[in-house]
């Protein structure tokens, strides 16, 4: 019984380093790298990530579908998204949700900064 939980914390604590070096590998992230992942808060393929980010930023991020399929291919690898369907050559993606807890970091980062850019302070100091 003991070995059974030993080894059950050491995977999770393999987890959770796995988890951290992700983090340091994606945080911060590029704006390319943040919008496709954003983007895929909802299924979509890659051409469809390059409309909503176009759209979504009213023209001003046009991402490449080099860079599109690059990170896509990566994000997989990683874990912080999954192929959804297959039809033809068209594949659809979701985020995971390894993927969403490194979206919330970024998230979260992006608005500390914009709070200690306007000067405004933890606990109103």
């Amino acid at each position: 019984m003991v070995q059974c939980i030993e080894l059950r914390y050491t995977v999770r604590g393999m987890d959770e380093l796995v988890e951290d070096k992700l983090k340091r590998i994606y945080i911060p992230m590029t704006e390319t790298g943040f919008y496709i992942l954003f983007a895929l808060r909802e299924e979509r393929h890659g051409y469809n990530i390059i409309q909503y980010v176009r759209e979504l930023t009213d023209q001003e991020i046009i991402v490449s579908a080099g860079t599109m399929y690059g990170s896509l291919s990566k994000m997989e690898k990683d874990g912080l998204i999954r192929v959804t369907k297959e039809e033809n050559r068209r594949k659809s993606y979701l985020i995971t949700e390894l993927g969403e807890e490194i979206l919330l970091h970024e998230i979260n980062r992006i608005k500390r900064l914009y709070k200690n850019s306007i000067g405004e302070k933890k606990n109103g100091v």
